[in-house]
């Protein structure tokens, strides 16, 4: 599960722990994205301090991992190029990659797309007002063009994102309850996004 968690919410594990559980997965791999070329990263913080968040989030469920390969890599991070190097490292795994709905829209846009269909399951989470009827007609149109394995991930529609958590804090508006008690600790007491600790 890829992104800038900028920062990490509940949305984020609440989607992993159904991916998990839906498709029987040993582990959640949770990637922080080093410098993302198709966003806006004047918001962005340090990937540091994102890992950080990350690593207090999933601290207490011992099938969800931090993994820092995108943050180490200069440059930008491109999803085919991670999923290849994963490839590389463990031959024999069967790799699913995490992704909301907007990025059914959006990933055949990406670098390489089909490289990234050649090394991974899509595991698609119905969110962002998408409907499961609008979902799979995306999934046939992007497996009619690329050799795509794309399953729906039923997870609920969580209404957090972290753009929202982001302008919450501010305009000096509770986000607690959208993220992890400590990522909520952690964000005070370092006064990050605005907040005043």
């Amino acid at each position: 599960m890829g992104g800038t968690f900028n920062p990490i919410h509940l949305g984020h594990l609440i989607i992993a722990e159904k991916a998990r559980e839906q498709f029987a997965l040993d582990e959640v791999l949770f990637m922080p994205c080093g410098m993302p070329y198709m966003k806006d990263t004047s918001e962005l913080l340090p990937s540091d301090i994102r890992a950080e968040m990350v690593s207090l989030a999933i601290e207490d469920n011992p099938f969800f991992i931090l993994s820092t390969i995108e943050i180490e890599k200069e440059g930008s991070t491109y999803t085919y190029q991670t999923l290849e190097y994963l490839k590389s490292l463990n031959i024999n795994n069967e790799y699913y990659f995490i992704l909301g709905a907007d990025s059914l829209w959006t990933i055949s846009d990406w670098r390489e797309p089909q490289k990234i269909f050649d090394n991974c399951i899509i595991l698609a989470s119905v969110r962002d007002n998408k409907t499961t009827t609008d979902m799979e007609k995306q999934i046939e149109t992007i497996k009619r063009r690329f050799r795509a394995d794309i399953r729906l991930l039923q997870a609920g529609n969580v209404e957090i994102s972290s753009s929202n958590i982001r302008d919450l804090a501010k305009r000096h508006l509770s986000i607690r309850y959208q993220v992890p008690e400590s990522v909520y600790k952690y964000i005070n007491d370092n006064g990050l996004y605005g907040i005043n600790g």
